[in-house]
């Protein structure tokens, strides 16, 4: 892997993480100044997080100009692994079924992000 690729993927788990903080923020503001159930916040994180996981790979896939699926993928790999790693870390808690198929949906979600920012860089020859 080049390190046109290396920078892509840093650009890329850099802006998930920006996004996730900014989302984090937004949500916790609308839960505490309305009335939102606990479903609803569940469905919403689930949608920001696979929203913030395709813009990730879209930004990757754009930076990198090749290569975007695998680019994607490591890109939402590399996010579901610091988040592993942290929730094992700090709780003493491996993924449930239910977090590893979130988890799936991001890495699938940054793919296609990866692939979209590559062919959304290319230009027509005409």
């Amino acid at each position: 892997m080049g390190k046109q690729q290396m920078k892509a993927l840093l650009y890329g788990w850099i802006s998930i993480f920006g996004l996730m903080i900014l989302t984090s923020f937004v949500l916790a503001i609308c839960l505490k100044f309305s009335s939102m159930s606990a479903s609803v916040l569940s469905w919403t994180t689930l949608i920001a997080g696979l929203l913030c996981s395709f813009a990730g790979g879209l930004i990757a896939g754009a930076k990198s100009m090749k290569k975007g699926w695998i680019i994607g993928g490591l890109t939402g790999l590399g996010f579901s692994l610091f988040t592993f790693i942290v929730q094992y870390l700090s709780y003493n808690q491996g993924f449930s079924l239910e977090q590893s198929l979130h988890h799936l949906g991001f890495v699938l979600s940054a793919l296609i992000g990866g692939v979209a920012g590559v062919n959304i860089n290319r230009t027509k020859v005409a």
